[in-house]
């Protein structure tokens, strides 16, 4: 359990920030930059004091500002990973992931487990400089999964890399989530970075948590439009692969009540994150016939919010999860549609924005 409520001015800034997170999975930082995302990572490492506030880490008081605890970062057991790898030039890649090994005395995971979660073993004679931006990355979260954290910060870790090394890195980041039982605090301000990694999003705007909670939850709160804006707004739901469509090879994904049929190479029981856009989501109320779109999922209207002077934001109980669509207020009209109205959401699988999340097997 991390639990965080804390206030800081600097330099005019001020941040004012409160949020808790079971434990588990990753929580994303999200928001502009200059929102307060480092000044509060610094604070959960101890590298910054609070004016005011408390964190606490599961049984343990990292900092409370009335009582005068203020642990500093070394009795913390907290693994931090900055934007530049930051590894020591005078030693190889064996070394440097020794050395988060060595300052925590041992523990749970172990040197081999990690070199090949994270892809090493080629890199373990070379040092800093003959590796890329996204090699040199991959060490350091080496380094700080050896040191044996209880809580894992990463702040933007992708930031000063190329999208050809953002693509590199992002999968072993999602092996670090489904593997290690390590909970996990990630800054970024892309959002497709977040869509990947986070099961938990705290949205920071102007040093104040604008809406914290699961990422399904957030994906859908009207305060993300103000940061990613209207075109970004959608779904992120779950769903598994039931099976294959023989005639077409397309996977047959279970998501709610209904299925999806998209391309995947994904074997069934894969568990994936689906994002489905506002903006590409159709709603007919009755069932459709005779159109290219092949997938089509009941529905029942939930809420109906006004997003424009000329459009309504539609939010859509499938059976289980939520979804909204977009659509003009001449269409809700039209539809009559209101809550408790049955409609088919019709979905394009070109829209349909996927990404596996199964656990993936380790070496033995």
């Amino acid at each position: 359990m991390l639990s965080v409520s804390v206030r800081k001015r600097r330099d005019g800034f001020r941040l004012d920030a409160a949020f808790e997170s079971d434990g588990s999975g990753v929580v994303a930082l999200f928001g502009r930059s200059g929102c307060g995302k480092t000044t509060l990572v610094d604070i959960l490492a101890g590298l910054l004091a609070p004016d005011s506030g408390i964190v606490r880490l599961d049984e343990t008081v990292l900092v409370d500002t009335a009582r005068g605890i203020c642990l500093p970062p070394e009795r913390r057991r907290i693994g931090y990973v900055f934007q530049d790898a930051r590894l020591f030039p005078h030693l190889n890649v064996a070394a440097n992931l020794r050395y988060g090994q060595r300052r925590a005395g041992g523990g749970p995971i172990g040197f081999d487990e990690v070199v090949a979660l994270l892809g090493l073993e080629a890199l373990l004679a070379r040092r800093p400089h003959a590796l890329s931006g996204g090699e040199r990355q991959r060490v350091a979260i080496g380094r700080a999964l050896l040191a044996q954290p209880r809580l894992l910060l990463l702040d933007e870790p992708l930031a000063s890399l190329d999208a050809a090394r953002r693509d590199e890195v992002l999968p072993y980041l999602e092996r670090l989530r489904d593997v290690f039982a390590i909970p996990m605090i990630y800054v970024s301000h892309q959002f497709d970075e977040v869509l990947r990694i986070a099961t938990q999003v705290v949205l920071l705007d102007g040093g104040r948590v604008l809406a914290s909670g699961d990422l399904a939850t957030v994906s859908l709160d009207p305060a993300l439009r103000s940061i990613v804006g209207a075109e970004a707004i959608g779904a992120v739901v779950d769903g598994e692969v039931a099976g294959r469509d023989e005639a077409t090879g397309l996977a047959l994904v279970r998501l709610g009540s209904g299925t999806l049929r998209m391309a995947t190479d994904c074997a069934p029981g894969s568990r994936l994150r689906l994002r489905l856009p506002a903006r590409d989501l159709i709603l007919a109320i009755e069932e459709p016939k005779g159109l290219s779109v092949r997938n089509a999922l009941r529905a029942t209207v939930l809420e109906i919010v006004g997003d424009d002077p000329h459009a309504d934001l539609v939010h859509l109980d499938i059976g289980g999860p939520r979804v909204v669509a977009r659509i003009t207020r001449a269409a809700t009209r039209e539809l009559g549609l209101r809550p408790g109205v049955a409609v088919w959401v019709l979905v394009k699988s070109v829209s349909l924005r996927a990404q596996s999340f199964a656990a993936p097997e380790m070496p033995s």
